[in-house]
């Protein structure tokens, strides 16, 4: 068996693989320098939404720094990212057909801030038939302490899930799906360059960031494979070459994860 066809088992048995050190330092370093001069340049509606705290309102890190949606779609250090050869090589690799970049973010998740309850990201997506698959790049060193990604292995294989309440104490988003019996949430633990692939089906998430002084900067994409047949219509797939790919539209999506409180309209 080759090296390629190991990653390939290991992504099919677990619903999720880390290719470590995709990308060099200096590339990271480009991507944190990007986004982190977001906050003074001020909002970008439907984006990048920080806002001001009402009176008497409690202090959450992500008023300031709330996670950049779309950023391909305003930001061309963003598109070439998602369109990069290197993520697609791995992303055919595994899929075993061409794939379409569908969606990109960026978290900051900084010191302080709530995590992301365990969820499935085709819940919001909506691919059919089959799934989405997202890579995850890591911009941080990212552990337990500023709230790494956990992911539940064996999920990916199952439906999806009616979310259930998160608590608003821990998670900055409602929905919350949890281990279903006999699996448990398994941490992963990234360098900066790391990048995790997995299932759009597998319950993934995070904890809060309870350091304070670390950030957990992250650049996330999503993709779907080219014989996908509809998508939500919030996203736009393209060709990672890219050029717009129409798909039809699949009912029940939206955003990646509905937050406790809005970022406003998109």
């Amino acid at each position: 068996m080759t090296a390629t066809d190991n990653l390939v088992e290991q992504f099919e048995e677990q619903g999720y693989l880390v290719v470590r050190g995709l990308f060099s330092a200096a590339e990271i370093e480009e991507l944190r320098t990007e986004f982190m001069a977001m906050p003074a340049a001020g909002p970008v509606p439907g984006h990048f939404q920080p806002r001001v705290p009402e009176d008497g309102e409690p202090f959450d890190p992500l008023h300031t720094y709330p996670r950049v949606m779309h950023p391909h779609q305003i930001n061309d250090l963003a598109l070439r990212y998602l369109l990069e050869p290197r993520l697609r090589t791995v992303l055919e690799t595994l899929l075993g057909e061409e794939v379409l970049a569908a969606q990109s973010m960026f978290y900051f998740k900084p010191p302080g801030a709530r995590g992301q309850a365990l969820h499935q990201d085709n819940f919001y997506l909506r691919v059919e038939p089959g799934t989405c698959v997202a890579a995850w790049i890591a911009c941080d060193v990212i552990d337990r302490e500023n709230g790494g990604l956990e992911v539940v292995p064996g999920t990916h294989r199952m439906d999806l899930f009616c979310p259930e309440e998160a608590d608003p104490e821990l998670s900055f988003v409602r929905e919350y799906v949890p281990p279903p019996p006999g699996l448990a949430a398994v941490p992963v633990d990234m360098q900066p360059g790391d990048v995790l692939f997995f299932n759009g089906s597998l319950v993934h998430g995070s904890q809060p960031n309870r350091t304070a002084d670390r950030f957990r900067r992250s650049f996330i994409c999503h993709y779907v494979g080219r014989s996908a047949e509809r998508i939500g219509s919030w996203y736009q797939t393209m060709s990672m070459s890219g050029d717009r790919v129409v798909l039809p539209l699949s009912e029940g999506a939206g955003p990646c994860g509905t937050e406790f409180e809005a970022m406003g309209p998109h």
